[in-house]
C-alpha cells in the first residue's frame, strides 16, 4: 500500500449520529463510555482508508476522558484528526461532542440541537496500516 497526498497531520474525519434508545445502559437512559469508543473507531477506520487504503488496526488509545455523559436520544458529531503519520503508525485525536438532545420532559419524541455543544468524550489513539 502506498500512502495518498492526503496522509498528512490536520487531515480529519466527521460522522455524526443519533444514539437510539436502545443503547441506554443506565438509568436515566445513559449510554456507556465503550459506545463512544466504538464511534472513534468507525471515524479512525474511513481515516486509513482515506490516508492508506486499508481499513488499518487500532493498536492502542495513550488517552481517554469521559467528561459528561452520552444519553439516548443525544446527536454526537466524532472527529478524528491526524496528528503524527508515521511509517506504519497514524496517531489521531478524537473528540465526541453531544450536538442534539432528546428533551422528554416536552413530551414524547420532543428533541433539539443544543445552542452549545458539550464535549463528552475525548481520546488519543494509534492504528497500525500495513507498510
Amino acid at each position: 500500500m502506498s500512502r495518498t497526498p492526503a496522509c498528512v497531520p490536520g487531515l480529519s474525519v466527521t460522522h455524526r449520529r443519533y444514539v437510539p434508545y436502545a443503547h441506554a445502559h443506565y438509568a436515566g437512559n445513559l449510554v456507556d463510555g465503550a459506545y463512544t469508543l466504538g464511534l472513534f473507531g468507525d471515524v479512525a477506520t474511513e481515516l486509513c482508508i482515506t490516508t492508506d487504503g486499508d481499513e488499518g488496526l487500532f493498536a492502542s488509545y495513550a488517552e481517554v476522558q469521559f467528561r459528561a455523559p452520552v444519553m439516548a436520544g443525544d446527536v454526537l458529531e466524532v472527529v478524528g484528526e491526524l496528528t503524527r503519520v508515521g511509517t506504519r503508525s497514524r496517531v489521531i485525536i478524537f473528540t465526541a461532542t453531544v450536538v442534539g438532545r432528546g428533551t422528554a420532559e416536552a413530551g414524547g419524541s420532543a428533541a433539539s440541537m443544543l445552542p452549545e455543544p458539550i464535549v463528552a468524550t475525548t481520546a488519543i489513539g494509534t492504528c497500525v496500516v500495513p507498510e
